[in-house]
């Protein structure tokens, strides 16, 4: 006999707690996979502290089976996309299920009947909760843990998702790139020569004494940057708040460069060490002792996180497909690549890259980058 299968919208605190555990469920016999940390998740959901809730309305839903968790899912609309983009297109996230078509049938069910209340007729994702966020599904890449803020997925996760009629939108990249690969010597010989011919070039550090000023500094650059890219949706004053103090307790001022011209900013690159390495063994819970371990590995992170990941590069569009654009790119990566070696964390991952992007592909490529995890974005007409 089949087991009863309830579906039920997320109403309050408890539930909430639950739409969280259902990873545990479904995830939790895999070794690579590594659990949230429970007060970040927790905020996230917070429409009274996650600036998101400005601009973006979600609800979420729990499936159960014969009363145990069998999978999760939210349903969101993103006004800021609606008003940049110019249509009718809502998201999915957070999906999570066990290996049962018909759970995941009643979970897109649910999230696609929210959205068409909604006045959508497509759904994109997975987004948790915009492309700012987590984005993607993992499809490939599944024998190792992912990086902070990068997904983990079970390998019949996008069949589920398949079956439940959606298709490919597009991929997005992860490269892991060795930092002690150097780069060709045509381009050394390019750049050195660059230096030498304009003196008005730099590239520094991040001033951990101006830290909101160069935090803004960066996101002026990623939303300058990454304006015309797929999904793009630009960062708010309010999101670059949330992100900075979320960032903060992270950050190694040698890890971000900018590159200069005549003093001012016109690109940059930061890395920040892998959050997932610090927190892989506290199964996302603090208490007792897990404040006092995560705490002293911030304090000391250079010698627990061996990895980074760089979120955030970018360089003005005004040099974009131009020479000193590629001077600018090579200053800020090799300046991360550099300092990475000297602070004994020799690997990197950069990340996302989307698959048609063949300009910033080659360049990592160039640099022994290879590409190691693909993630999936779906879309579905809702009809």
């Amino acid at each position: 006999m089949s087991q009863a299968l309830t579906i039920r919208r997320v109403a309050g605190g408890r539930e909430l707690g639950r739409f969280l555990e259902v990873p545990h469920h479904t995830q939790g016999h895999d070794p690579h996979w590594i659990a949230p940390l429970d007060f970040m998740e927790r905020m996230r959901f917070n429409e009274n502290k996650n600036p998101w809730f400005k601009h973006g309305e979600a609800a979420y839903w729990i499936a159960e089976r014969d009363g145990r968790l069998a999978g999760r899912i939210s349903a969101q609309v993103d006004t800021s996309h609606i008003e940049l983009r110019k249509d009718d297109t809502g998201f999915f996230g957070f999906f999570e299920c066990i290996d049962d078509q018909g759970v995941a049938d009643a979970l897109f069910g649910a999230a696609g009947q929210w959205l068409k209340d909604r006045g959508m007729r497509r759904c994109l994702g997975p987004f948790s909760f915009n492309i700012n966020e987590e984005s993607g599904l993992l499809v490939d890449g599944f024998n190792c843990p992912p990086r902070m803020v990068m997904g983990h997925a079970q390998p019949y996760y996008g069949a589920l998702v398949e079956k439940a009629g959606f298709t490919k939108n597009i991929d997005m990249l992860a490269y892991l790139t060795p930092m002690d690969t150097g780069l060709p010597f045509k381009q050394i010989k390019w750049l050195n020569r660059a230096l030498d011919r304009d003196k008005r070039l730099a590239v520094r550090p991040l001033d951990t004494s101006r830290f909101d000023e160069e935090i803004a500094t960066i996101v002026r650059i990623f939303n300058a940057a990454w304006a015309d890219n797929w999904g793009f949706i630009p960062l708010t004053d309010a999101d670059v708040a949330y992100m900075a103090a979320e960032m903060k307790p992270l950050l190694v001022p040698e890890l971000v460069a900018f590159a200069t011209i005549d003093g001012e900013p016109k690109a940059m690159c930061v890395a920040l060490p892998d959050l997932n390495e610090l927190i892989g063994d506290l199964k996302g819970r603090l208490w007792p002792t897990g404040w006092a371990k995560l705490g002293w590995r911030l304090l000391t992170r250079r010698s627990f996180a061996s990895g980074t990941r760089v979120p955030f590069m970018g360089v003005l569009p005004e040099f974009k497909n131009k020479p000193m654009g590629s001077v600018l790119a090579l200053l800020t990566v090799g300046r991360v690549r550099d300092m990475s070696l000297k602070l004994r964390m020799p690997v990197c991952e950069m990340s996302w890259v989307l698959e048609n992007n063949s300009q910033t592909r080659h360049s990592i490529e160039d640099i022994g980058g290879r590409v190691y995890k693909t993630y999936r974005m779906y879309e579905k007409a809702l009809v």
